[in-house]
């Protein structure tokens, strides 16, 4: 997710420069991040919300089976049949998510229904939901927020001269970009210790 998130920031300076504004409020320009910064980086959190949306790592959750038959909208799944809930196209779906296409982390911030990702409205549900959702949930979602924060607080960041950023996914056990995206880092802190 470190990956989707850094490539679509690629695409959308201006949502690149806001994250960097809210890092520089709430860190301050020249220090680190810390663990306790985190709860205050709204904006952020919407961005990488917004990277699942678009760019799921599971995009087919594991699959279910149903102890009995059952009848849904006209079709009759019979018990015992393997069903995968396809992620990738509920999160891109017209009927739930206005423009689903457009990275627009904003929907995560103005809309409090969006916010919930654990599952529980099945509209957003990057981790599965129920008994099967990630267990690690908390603790990767923290390692995420942090090394976000970190590479994009501490550096800025940019495309080899002439790069063509694709957007291309990987289909697999986990989605992928198809190709690796490669960029240069330049420090933005100038008062750490060189010692670190």
């Amino acid at each position: 997710m470190v990956e989707w998130t850094m490539a679509v920031l690629m695409q959308h300076p201006e949502i690149m420069e806001k994250v960097k504004k809210e890092l520089s409020d709430v860190v301050g320009v020249n220090n680190t991040v810390e663990e306790f910064h985190l709860s205050n980086l709204s904006y952020l959190n919407a961005v990488i919300k917004e990277t699942f949306r678009l760019h799921p790592a599971l995009p087919l959750l594991v699959p279910r089976c149903p102890a009995r038959s059952v009848h849904l909208n006209g079709y009759t799944i019979p018990k015992g049949s393997r069903l995968f809930i396809n992620m990738w196209c509920i999160h891109r779906d017209p009927r739930i998510w206005e423009n689903p296409l457009e990275f627009r982390p904003e929907r995560f911030l103005n809309d409090p229904d969006n916010s919930n990702h654990y599952g529980n409205d099945f509209r957003f549900m990057p981790f599965g939901s129920g008994r099967r959702k990630c267990p690690g949930i908390p603790l990767g979602e923290k390692l995420l927020f942090f090394i976000l924060a970190s590479l994009l607080h501490s550096f800025e960041w940019r495309l080899p001269h002439g790069t063509v950023l694709d957007m291309s996914g990987q289909f697999g056990i986990v989605m992928k970009k198809k190709e690796p995206i490669l960029l240069i880092p330049t420090p933005r802190l100038t008062n750490l210790d060189a010692n670190c």
